[in-house]
């Protein structure tokens, strides 16, 4: 974004504050679009950011959704149930239930386990409607099952008159920067996917995977899977499967990213010993890159309003928390440090402002805008107190006298 855009920000709408902007949202989402191609379809991992949902359902062909909560978002804003992939590890039979209640055989669902495809097998005899399932393969971790439990599930499924093996579902991870990893991937589910129709007699059309590709969150740490190039790897893999069907790319971060900024202000400066210490009033708990331990690794980052003119100085910047982990950068080189400026972090789309730690020390949530050049500028979400979420609910409200 340019300088004079975030200044205006910050005046409007004051800090802490996230920004996203959704000229480079779609910008984004054409590039991988066009770097996979038309043939490959793509699915947003909403969690990265569920504000983003609304846009990227028009961008993708699939919103991942895994929780109850990001159902009832994806439901409050008409997203089409036919775009829904239902996944997450976690499906309660009273939440599976309530979302077929909703939208039935509209959907597509993942299954992680046996237990689960009971539950989507009940429902499915009780209403005689055909469910379109994707089994999740596991890649050693806690989320979905293993090989032979996987085939025990088609198995049992294959049974059922209303119950539709489509595809299979696999994730191993995230922020994988070299394009060997997708290949290797690939290629085990190559195998698997013809083991399953020549050995299991069971034809998989649809592959739905997420690659994990790296963004590169951090001044000198390039990933290869997030250029055109590494993006062009990943779509020669896919071809030269053996097996040939439908393949869905799963992302979200590589998506996100790039098009948010997170705006905190400097409230105090001050010198310990050789540091130079710059107190913002954001933090660790709202913003976060995937990798950043106490500041180690430097972001992206500018100040505003004005130039940075004079001297440059090494800047330790931290947050309002009480704690010695509330460290956003060391040493980046800063000029004209002071109080009443605005530092502005970048590639803050995706994740940053979801997995902080919101309620330490309850501090409000800082309010999240939009811009585009034609909506123009839109408040997502009101900076929002939380004091009241850390407190019990029968507290006497306090009245001034």
């Amino acid at each position: 974004m340019k300088k004079e855009q975030l200044e205006y920000a910050a005046a409007r709408y004051g800090t802490p504050l996230y920004i996203f902007n959704m000229d480079i949202l779609k910008k984004q989402a054409e590039r991988l679009k066009q770097a996979l191609g038309e043939e490959t379809g793509l699915c947003y991992a909403m969690k990265a950011n569920p504000f983003l949902t609304k846009e990227m359902a028009e961008y993708v062909d699939r919103i991942e959704v895994c929780s109850m909560g990001e159902f009832e978002i994806c439901r409050r804003m008409e997203i089409p149930p036919e775009k829904l992939f239902i996944s997450g590890v976690l499906k309660k039979k009273e939440d599976i239930y309530h979302i077929l209640d909703t939208f039935g055989e509209k959907c597509r669902y993942t299954v992680e386990s046996v237990k689960q495809l009971h539950y989507f097998l009940e429902w499915s005899d009780a209403h005689m409607k055909v469910l379109r399932l994707y089994p999740r393969l596991t890649n050693g971790s806690q989320f979905g099952m293993d090989e032979e439990t996987v085939r025990s599930v088609i198995s049992i499924a294959n049974m059922s008159p209303y119950l539709e093996i489509e595809g299979i579902h696999y994730f191993s991870g995230t922020q994988k920067r070299r394009t060997r990893q997708f290949q290797q991937e690939l290629e085990m589910l190559d195998r698997l996917l013809q083991k399953m129709r020549e050995e299991w007699e069971v034809q998989i059309r649809h592959l739905e995977y997420g690659p994990g590709t790296a963004v590169p969150y951090f001044r000198g740490k390039e990933a290869r899977t997030y250029t055109d190039e590494g993006l062009a790897e990943l779509r020669e893999a896919i071809r030269s499967m053996q097996w040939k069907g439908n393949v869905t790319i799963e992302m979200g971060r590589a998506f996100a990213a790039e098009c948010g900024y997170y705006l905190t202000e400097i409230k105090d400066v001050k010198k310990n010993g050789d540091i130079n210490y710059c107190i913002v009033d954001g933090g660790n708990h709202q913003l976060n890159y995937d990798g950043q331990i106490k500041g180690m690794y430097q972001p992206e980052v500018q100040l505003i309003p004005g130039d940075q003119r004079g001297p440059r100085k090494l800047w330790t910047v931290c947050g309002a928390l009480c704690t010695m982990n509330d460290v956003l950068c060391s040493n980046v080189e800063l000029s004209d440090v002071r109080t009443g400026r605005v530092l502005v972090f970048e590639r803050t789309g995706a994740y940053s402002s979801m997995e902080g730690m919101a309620l330490f020390l309850s501090h409000a949530l800082p309010a999240v805008v939009s811009y585009g050049r034609e909506q123009g500028w839109n408040v997502l979400r009101q900076n929002k107190p939380t004091y009241l979420w850390n407190m019990p609910e029968k507290t006497v409200e306090y009245t001034e006298k």
